[in-house]
């Protein structure tokens, strides 16, 4: 669009025709200039099969755009009408357990459905044809936020799509006898009509199997975006096509291999918001999706403007946190902000979500820091299209997650996130911007990478940590890394497996600790997991001062190549991880990053148009950053030699 986008999930079907008229006078007040519309208006649009009410979209579009205001076409395919389930009974999923599931709710379908894919082609045709040359079209979004709700079907049409995805993977059986190694328990195959989806069984399911499951699921959903985006594509061939992402907290969908599909990124993202560190979180998610989107400018497709309505406890933004939390994406890459939602729902579940427009009108607080956003963001459109440089990168994969994370598990208190989420935490109080990339992603621009969590390691992604270490690079290795391959099969030669040579090290045993125990690393403490650690060419940093692997090393350093591989075989406190990540950094030549306060976030980005950099206060006291001389945006003031930074603002300066 040229210019930062900012806006919401309009719904105009949610109200009278009386209020739209309001809405968009009251879009042009706040500057919005994007807004996404229809995303479940599919029985506002198709009442009965085949019968299409669009006067009143056409009324809607048409009002938009006489406003100035630009659209994000939804197709409504996320929430089937009534009249669908009915008909077809058969297109409702089925849980594990063999639960069908009824409608009332929102992706209420079975993904393998034929009743359902002849539905959504219709309906996504007749839109296209309809409104493919819309002036006030900007975009397509395609269903919404695929993954929730139903990640995975086990019906049985779903069981013969499986069985068509694992013969076009495996290509015979005896393959994936071999892949699964169903040996094991008895379970070898002699036709693909045996197998059925891991349902609810007597015992542990084949766990090579429920991998193959998740990644057929993730497929699944793929297959019916890209049905969408192509009826899309040959009726409005000129009109990007995308959808909305779920990055960092949907585990069940692979965005490294969706990300391919779209013309942009777009992402989700609501604050966890009782952590006293969410806004930590958000970068990290936002981090993510500047990663995914290949480093290029993306879409922040949905935020709150407060509280949301489906946490435990739905705690509400302070003053000034809804400008913070926008702008850190907008920081990290995002070229549009975008809110759930518009106006705020009277009715149905989502009531009590926050919105532009909330429940109290234009006389709140929200209204007034929503416009006071809206203005601020217009004076930002030269940022469009820049972009964000780190010399970090954290490894990120949704299969490695899948597989950790399935059964018969040496510790249940092992997880994904939790490493992922700390490693990058101390990066960022450490003021340290960090890229995340896929383990067998291009490794050439960074000085330092750390795996936090990568128990499925490929051959592939081991030579090439292998190779970044030895052409000069430093790596940081967690725990119960480099396990098992892609068919969770563990790596022969003793862990860490495919890991092992460029860390120098064989672990003996794993010793998980029991629940609440505690250990020593030096002066540091750790909990749920130790190792009985064999040096292989390492030196030992830090080592064991009690618990089961008392005085063995813990913390160890491999010269290898040109570069150096640290292995961390214990979950350390945060002084104990900052300490380690103080040396590897010192061994990338990284410097540390002593002027800026804590609690202050500092992100450049760079383009044509010039350098910027994003600050971002979150605490309450003002501070002055060292900064090259420059001319801040909000305030339209030059700064010369430093940047003020009042207590829980935002400034963007521009660097001359």
């Amino acid at each position: 669009m040229g210019r930062i986008a900012f806006g919401g999930d309009y719904n105009p079907e949610q109200w009278p025709e009386t209020v739209w008229a309001e809405d968009v006078a009251l879009m042009r007040e706040a500057g919005v200039n994007l807004v996404t519309v229809g995303v479940f208006a599919w029985s506002h649009l198709e009442p009965r099969p085949g019968e299409f009410t669009f006067d009143w979209l056409d009324r809607v579009l048409d009002l938009l755009h006489g406003g100035g205001v630009r659209v994000d076409l939804a197709t409504p395919t996320a929430a089937p009408p009534p009249w669908l389930l009915h008909r077809h009974p058969e297109a409702r999923p089925v849980t594990r357990t063999g639960t069908v599931l009824g409608g009332g709710a929102r992706q209420s379908f079975c993904p393998s459905s034929p009743a359902y894919a002849t539905a959504v082609n219709r309906i996504t045709g007749a839109l296209a044809d309809r409104y493919g040359r819309h002036p006030a079209v900007a975009m397509w979004h395609v269903n919404n936020e695929y993954g929730n709700g139903v990640d995975a079907c086990y019906c049985d049409g779903c069981a013969a799509a499986f069985r068509t995805w694992l013969r076009a993977r495996h290509g015979d059986v005896d393959a994936l006898n071999t892949a699964w190694g169903t040996s094991f328990w008895s379970q070898r195959y002699t036709s693909f009509e045996e197998i059925t989806p891991p349902r609810a069984s007597t015992a542990v399911i084949n766990p090579a199997q429920e991998l193959d499951y998740a990644r057929f699921a993730s497929d699944r959903h793929l297959a019916n975006y890209r049905r969408e985006r192509e009826i899309l594509r040959r009726r409005a061939p000129d009109t990007p096509v995308t959808t909305n992402f779920m990055l960092a907290n949907c585990k069940s969908i692979d965005y490294w291999k969706w990300a391919r599909e779209v013309d942009v990124v777009a992402n989700d993202h609501y604050l966890q918001a009782e952590r006293p560190d969410n806004h930590i979180e958000l970068a990290m998610c936002a981090d993510l999706t500047r990663a995914v989107a290949g480093g290029a400018p993306w879409i922040l497709m949905e935020h709150s403007t407060g509280a949301v309505n489906w946490q435990p406890r739905n705690i509400a933004k302070r003053p000034g946190e809804l400008a913070r939390n926008s702008l850190a994406h907008l920081a990290r890459g995002a070229d549009a902000l975008l809110y759930f939602q518009w106006r705020a729902s009277r009715f149905g579940a989502e009531k009590f979500h926050s919105a532009m427009v909330p429940h109290q009108g234009t006389d709140s607080r929200i209204w007034r820091e929503v416009t006071a956003l809206g203005a601020d963001l217009s004076t930002l459109d030269e940022l469009v299209g820049s972009r964000v440089l780190a010399d970090v990168a954290v490894v990120w994969d949704w299969e490695s997650w899948w597989a950790l994370e399935l059964d018969s598990r040496p510790s249940t208190d092992v997880r994904y996130r939790d490493r992922v989420e700390a490693y990058y935490e101390r990066l960022w109080r450490a003021h340290h911007t960090v890229d995340f990339t896929h383990p067998e992603g291009d490794l050439g621009r960074y000085r330092l990478v750390v795996v936090p969590s990568l128990y499925l390691t490929t051959t592939a992604a081991a030579k090439n940590l292998a190779d970044f270490v030895a052409g000069g690079g430093t790596l940081v290795v967690s725990y119960f890394s480099g396990i098992v391959d892609a068919t969770d099969t563990v790596h022969p030669g003793g862990h860490p497996g495919a890991l092992r040579d460029v860390l120098g090290v064989r672990v003996e045993e794993f010793l998980p600790l029991r629940s609440g125990e505690t250990v020593h690393v030096g002066q540091y403490t750790s909990d749920i997991w130790t190792e009985d650690l064999r040096l292989n060419g390492a030196e030992a940093v830090l080592s064991y001062v009690d618990g089961p692997a008392a005085l063995q090393p813990a913390v160890t350093r491999h010269p290898y190549g040109d570069g150096h591989a640290w292995y961390v075989s214990t979950r350390l406190d945060a002084d104990g991880l900052d300490a380690v990540l103080t040396l590897a950094l010192a061994d990338a030549g990284i410097p540390p990053v002593t002027d800026i306060p804590d609690g202050v976030e500092v992100v450049r980005r760079t383009g044509e148009r010039g350098s910027y950099l994003v600050a971002i206060n979150h605490g309450s006291e003002p501070v002055r950053l060292p900064a090259p001389a420059g001319h801040e945006l909000f305030t339209d003031l030059p700064c010369p030699d430093g940047l003020p930074l009042p207590g829980g603002a935002v400034r963007v300066l521009r660097v001359l």
